[in-house]
């Protein structure tokens, strides 16, 4: 197959993995990080960011641009495809690239609740406070607000409620679970994560991680339904079904 020249544009959650495949990739792809804390600035600010960045790529030195993120509380919905196509694993979150698939990532989430996980980038890049940002689910209530900003936002009644249900929210996890993908340098993420667990009295288990999924994402594999080409001109939109993402 032909060499392809894409232009990688990730969350730095997947620093290591993503650099491990570009190192094997028969293109030649040239890569882009971005700060996980986008993720914190809320739907607008990141949705604004991305695309900020998106359009600042020299559209004619590539055949595709690729996105390393998942649709992570619709930061990523309304993003435009200018004059090459944008491709983008079809994910909740980042769990599911560091897991191979959605199936596995669900039949996980379903059978082990409270989970909070773990890789080398949520680690070593993740928030030094071990705030609990990472699930979709608790970025849709923005677990990270103060409750200035809750009173502000929603009133001094639902502000109130609002803290007790996140408050239980964090109260719900009660096990780490380390995603070793195989590219670690040694043990130290995983000890970290152990001792983690151990300092909060939580249950520990290691997963064996998949880098399928962004293995034939960066080796321009995107035949399957795993990924959403979106064409020049369309734009991404969230679906509230197992395709997770389209375009209009």
């Amino acid at each position: 197959s032909e060499s392809m020249r894409l232009k990688l544009l990730s969350c730095e959650i997947f620093f290591r993995e993503f650099c491990a495949c570009v190192a094997r990739s028969p293109h030649t792809v040239d890569v882009e990080f971005l700060p996980k804390g986008l993720h914190d600035i809320g739907t607008e600010g990141m949705l604004e960011r991305l695309q900020r960045s998106l359009d600042q790529v020299d559209n004619h030195q590539y055949d595709a641009i690729l996105l390393g993120y998942g649709l992570c509380n619709n930061g990523i919905a309304g993003l435009s495809a200018r004059l090459k196509p944008l491709v983008v694993p079809r994910a909740h979150d980042c769990i599911t690239l560091f897991l191979g698939s959605r199936a596995r990532y669900l039949d996980y989430f379903q059978n082990h609740p409270g989970v909070y996980f773990m890789t080398t980038g949520w680690i070593e890049r993740g928030d030094a406070s071990g705030e609990l940002s990472q699930l979709a689910l608790g970025k849709k209530l923005r677990l990270l607000q103060s409750y200035e900003e809750l009173v502000a936002r929603y009133g001094e009644d639902n502000a109130r409620y609002l803290q007790e249900e996140l408050g239980n929210l964090s109260k719900h996890y009660r096990q780490f679970t380390f995603i070793e993908t195989g590219i670690e340098p040694d043990g130290r993420f995983e000890q970290h994560a152990q001792q983690e667990a151990a300092a909060r009295g939580w249950a520990y288990e290691k997963l064996q991680g998949d880098m399928g999924l962004m293995e034939r994402f960066i080796n321009g594999q995107w035949a399957d339904r795993a990924f959403l080409i979106v064409p020049p001109g369309f734009r991404i939109v969230a679906q509230y079904d197992e395709g997770i993402i389209d375009e209009e």
